[in-house]
């Protein structure tokens, strides 16, 4: 394991209880006492933190585009993102079979470890202090959000589309699935019979396959029409 002084330089604050950075930073993996309880407390201040930022930060916003905005954030890939720019993984404390395995790289470890962090600086300094380090873990991420509408799923966005322009809900089929049990691979058509338009997609599940179609056809309606 790494230098941890390293990585309390990096988060810009020392604990007063170190007992408590090494909990964070343990997997399940490693014993009983692991991250599981911080993580649990700090994904929960976490969701806080960036709801209530996002409210102040966002004033013009309904519930549901600020809801996607902070899931965009909170999501597992962005936090993911945040444990390696710290270098988390480097620190972290696994069993012997995650070690092998390559849990110090996998997102979905990654991002325990930020909340679990995060839920140890709440327990050891407070809610200040805590909150202080979400906002500089985020940076820039929170300023830089794209519009609310652009986070919308495919779907979503299809369908808006169409209710604008006076047209009727696209229609999703699926038209083949390969593969076994494990991984099924699902081909879905969409259809713009108004238009006469289809696109197909495939993915790992039909959902996926969906929202794929949805983004193919977004991406059609937008080409310019030809003679």
């Amino acid at each position: 394991m790494a230098d941890l002084g390293t990585l309390t330089t990096q988060l810009n604050y020392q604990f007063s209880n170190p007992a408590l950075l090494t909990e964070a930073l343990s997997h399940r993996s490693s014993g009983s006492v692991n991250y599981e309880r911080l993580e649990f407390l700090g994904d929960s201040f976490l969701n806080f933190t960036i709801a209530a930022e996002l409210y102040q930060q966002r004033s013009h916003e309904d519930e549901g585009a600020l809801s996607r905005l902070r899931a965009s954030l909170v999501r597992q890939s962005t936090l993911a993102d945040i444990a390696r720019e710290l270098k988390l993984g480097d620190y972290l404390n696994l069993g012997v079979g995650e070690l092998r395995s390559g849990g110090f790289k996998r997102d979905s470890i990654l991002s325990d470890v930020v909340e679990s962090v995060i839920g140890a600086v709440f327990l050891d300094a407070g809610f200040e202090v805590a909150r202080d380090l979400v906002l500089r873990l985020y940076g820039d991420r929170i300023a830089n959000l794209p519009p609310s509408a652009d986070l919308k799923d495919p779907k979503t966005r299809l369908q808006e589309r169409l209710q604008a322009d006076g047209l009727e809900r696209p229609g999703y089929e699926v038209v083949e699935t390969s593969g076994k049990s494990h991984e099924m691979r699902f081909t879905v058509v969409c259809a713009l019979p108004a238009l006469k338009k289809t696109v197909k997609a495939t993915a790992t599940s039909r959902r996926k396959a969906e929202q794929a179609a949805a983004a193919r056809m977004l991406e059609k309606l937008a080409e310019p029409e030809t003679e």
